[in-house]
This record gives C-alpha cells, structure tokens and sequence, in this order.
C-alpha cells in the first residue's frame, strides 16, 4: 500500500514536471523553434485544426520558421491565423512555403519572460508540493484505519519528502536552463 502511495506519488510529479517543461517551451527566446507554432489552429473546412496537422514547421536558421502547407488551398488562412495568434509573428508567403521571420528579443522582454517563466516554476513546485500533500494525507488515513504503523507512516514520509526534493531539483533545473536560454545573445 504504501509502495503504491509512492509510485503514485512519483508518476503524478513527473507528469507535472513535464507539463512544466512543455509550458516553457511555449515561451519564446530568441531562437526559432517549431514548438513556438503548436499552439495555433487553422479553420480547416469548419473545423479548428492545429498548424502541425495542416503543414510541415522546420527551422531553416536560428531566426526564421518555415512553414510548408501540405494543401495549397490553406495558405491564406494558415497565415491569417499565424498573424492573428498572441505571438506577434509576421508571415510571408512565398509559393506554398510561408516564412516567418523572428524578431529579436529586447532586454525588457528578457526581463519580462524571465519573470512569466518563474511564475511557471513556482506553479509546479506548488503542483509537487500538493502531490505531496495528497501521498501524506493517504499514509495519514492508512495510519487511522490501522492499516500500516506509525513507523511505516515516518519512513513513507519521508521517502515521498525525498522524492518531492528531487522533483523539486528538477524544476529547479529547467527553470535555470531557461533562464540561461533567455538571456543568451
């Protein structure tokens, strides 16, 4: 029972340092990286489809996306939606590949990412923490039910305390890499 509590306990932290690690992705920094596209939807004969389903997004230099449309019919509305998108890109289209040219970063903006992407650490450190919560509270009631020892409850404790640590660490980490990416030239 208690191994469970663990297991849980860990599977539900990775998941939320992934989910971390994926919403800082979606920041932008100063390169171009085809994930700063996953967000956007094209209107795709009625219904809302995402861009990577509708086109081709590679890099072709650190600046600049390009965007192959696999139906030529929708290059209109792949821009339009690029343009309408809260990135603040300005595509051209050239044929059936659409470019996007990345603007450079500001200092300010730096700044400004680097303060959207601690709040998103402290967002998952504070997701770790109510895991952690969750695993105690359930030693807590095995405890109360007579399930398990008050023994077995400390030692549980303590190894869910060290895997929260370690998630922790790894939040940490990423946020560090992060901060690192942005403030590169």
């Amino acid at each position: 029972m208690i191994n469970d509590i663990k297991t849980d306990a860990k599977t539900r932290m990775e998941k939320s340092i992934e989910a971390l690690k994926s919403q800082m992705n979606k920041v932008r920094t100063g390169r171009a990286h085809p994930s700063l596209l996953d967000t956007i939807h094209v209107d795709y004969y009625g219904a809302s489809t995402p861009l990577n389903q509708l086109a081709n997004i590679t890099t072709e230099d650190s600046r600049t996306l390009a965007v192959t449309v696999f139906d030529r019919s929708m290059i209109q509305a792949v821009e339009k939606a690029i343009m309408m998108s809260d990135l603040g890109l300005n595509p051209s289209s050239a044929g059936a590949m659409i470019r996007i040219p990345l603007p450079p970063l500001t200092e300010e903006r730096r700044k400004d990412l680097i303060k959207v992407v601690r709040n998103e650490a402290e967002q998952g450190r504070v997701a770790i923490r109510n895991i952690r919560r969750d695993a105690n509270n359930s030693l807590k009631t095995l405890l109360k039910d007579k399930e398990i020892s008050e023994d077995d409850e400390r030692r549980g404790q303590d190894d869910i305390q060290k895997i929260t640590d370690s998630s922790i660490k790894l939040v940490d980490d990423a946020l560090a890499a992060k901060e690192k990416e942005l403030m590169e030239i």
